[in-house]
This record gives C-alpha cells, sequence and structure tokens, in this order.
C-alpha cells in the first residue's frame, strides 16, 4: 500500500465522494422504510467501494462525507447526533478494505462480495450499536432493525460492490486483475 495521496486516490475519493453527496442531496440515497431507523440506505456503496480500490484512507474520508450527508439530512433524533450519524460511517470503507485484503488471495470475485457485505454490515452494526447506547432504541427494536434493513442492505450492496469493483477492475473480462490500482491489488 503506498503512503500519502496519489492523484488517483484523490481523484477516486473525489468522484466516489460526489456520488455520496448526490445520493445524500437528492435522498435517492436514503429509501423510507416503514421501521424504527426510518430509512434504508445505499449510501454506504461509494464508501466501501471506495475502500476496495483505493484504501482504507478514502474509504474513511468518503465514510465521512455520508455520515455528514446523513447528519444534515436527518428527521429523526438519533441521526441528529453526530456520535450516531457520522462516526460510525467512518468505518465502512476501512473494514471493507481489511476483509478485501484479507480474502483476495482465494478469490477475487469472493474478497470483493465479502467486503460489500462486511462493510454494509459494519454500518448497520456501529449505527445500530451507538443508538442503544446513547439510547435512541432499545435492544430489541436494534435487532429488528439489523434484521429488516440490514440484511437486505447488506445483499444489495454485495450486487452493487461486485458489478461495480469487478468492472472498474477488469476481472470479468479475462479473469484477472488487469489493472494495479494503488499497489495493493
Amino acid at each position: 500500500m503506498e503512503n500519502g495521496f496519489t492523484i488517483r486516490k484523490i481523484v477516486i475519493a473525489g468522484v466516489l465522494g460526489a456520488v455520496s453527496i448526490l445520493l445524500g442531496v437528492t435522498k435517492l440515497g436514503f429509501i423510507p422504510v416503514p421501521t424504527a431507523a426510518g430509512n434504508a440506505t445505499i449510501m454506504h456503496i461509494p464508501a466501501i467501494i471506495g475502500g476496495i480500490m483505493e484504501g482504507p484512507v478514502v474509504g474513511m474520508i468518503i465514510g465521512l462525507i455520508f455520515g455528514v450527508s446523513s447528519f444534515l439530512n436527518a428527521t429523526i433524533p438519533l441521526f441528529k447526533d453526530p456520535l450516531v450519524a457520522i462516526l460510525p460511517r467512518l468505518f465502512i470503507g476501512v473494514f471493507a478494505y481489511f476483509a478485501y485484503v484479507g480474502f483476495k488471495g482465494i478469490n477475487q470475485y469472493l474478497a470483493i462480495g465479502i467486503s460489500g457485505f462486511i462493510g454494509s454490515i459494519t454500518n448497520t452494526v456501529l449505527v445500530l450499536l451507538l443508538a442503544v447506547i446513547r439510547g435512541y432504541m432499545a435492544p430489541g427494536v436494534a435487532v429488528t432493525v439489523a434484521i429488516a434493513n440490514g440484511l437486505p442492505e447488506a445483499v444489495v450492496c454485495v450486487i452493487v460492490t461486485l458489478a461495480v469493483v469487478a468492472a472498474w477492475m477488469k476481472i470479468g473480462k479475462s479473469g484477472k486483475n488487469r489493472s494495479k490500482i494503488s499497489g495493493h491489488f
């Protein structure tokens, strides 16, 4: 892994950050659902993709953008708390990156899929854990939300992350990683 920011990392962070901002501003990243969470989200996907493609710092920056957008667009009290809305989102791309690194030696597609799942579950678990700790919801409600929202979000995340990252890395065409992205692929 390279130290510091390369032009590529800055550009990818910018593009995925812009996607995250677009999803937040247009509210396309928040899908209203009739549960205690209020919304299901797809806004974590750019942070996961950024983490896989360019490493934990890029994933963290995009997660920060997601968290701030969630905080600024909050309609329910738990997301008006920056500890719940922002802090957990910093770890989405970081955990996705380390999951990818841990599994890429086995199979590239498996590593991408697991990374998408881990990143999504990281979002769900950390947000709900902080919501319980901060007194916004009871543990039983958090478990219900995790099942009702978190699992479907994770499945969607795996599908989208696999499609985007595989296409971006061009591994679907030859079965090999033809691009040397950030020196860690």
